[in-house]
This record gives structure tokens, C-alpha cells and sequence, in this order.
């Protein structure tokens, strides 16, 4: 997947729709927290086996894909309105998350 030519394919997508006003970072991320409610939504009230099987009804697998894919687009919105280099704070959170929940 490449990161930068997706953004600029959500860019020109929101350009041609006239939609640019509307992407600020507060809307981007209110969106994106919707839509994580939407793919939480579809595992609400199943067991926690239920959640790992889930994905064996090929309805629900498309659900959880469309939803994953909303999600991760609106992050891909937010991060390039914040000129957020993803694999660069990707790779610092690890190093980060390493540090701070070490192996015991």
C-alpha cells in the first residue's frame, strides 16, 4: 500500500466534491472516532469467541472490512492534514511502546 499516493487519491476525491472546508483536523478525527463506533458496533453483543469467528459469515467479514477501511481512511485524512509522517510515527511509537512495556 502506498500511503502517499492513497492520500492523494482521498485528497483529490474531497477536492472534486468540494469537501476541503470540511476536512479539518477536528471533523477528520470526530469521523474517525464514528467510525471505530461502527466496527465496535458489529462485535457489540458477541462473546469473545463469537468476535474470532465472526469473520467466517461473509456478510460480516465485508461489515468489518468496510468499516476497517472507513477507519483507516479517515486516519490517512487526519495524519496528512497534520503533515503526520505515518511510518516515521509508526516507528517511533514502537520504540516508544518497547520502552515502556518491556519484556519481563
Amino acid at each position: 500500500m502506498n500511503i502517499q499516493a492513497l492520500q492523494q487519491t482521498l485528497r483529490d476525491f474531497a477536492a472534486v466534491r468540494h469537501w476541503q472546508t470540511f476536512h479539518t483536523p477536528k471533523n477528520l478525527s470526530t469521523a474517525l472516532m464514528v467510525e471505530a463506533a461502527e466496527l465496535a458496533e458489529i462485535f457489540q453483543w458477541m462473546t469473545a469467541e463469537e468476535s474470532r469467528v465472526a469473520q467466517l459469515d461473509s456478510a460480516t467479514k465485508e461489515r468489518i472490512a468496510d468499516e476497517v477501511a472507513d477507519v483507516l481512511l479517515y486516519l490517512l485524512q487526519l495524519a496528512d492534514q497534520c503533515a503526520i509522517d505515518l511510518p516515521g510515527a509508526v516507528a517511533n511509537k514502537l520504540v516508544k511502546n518497547a520502552i515502556k512495556h518491556p519484556v519481563p
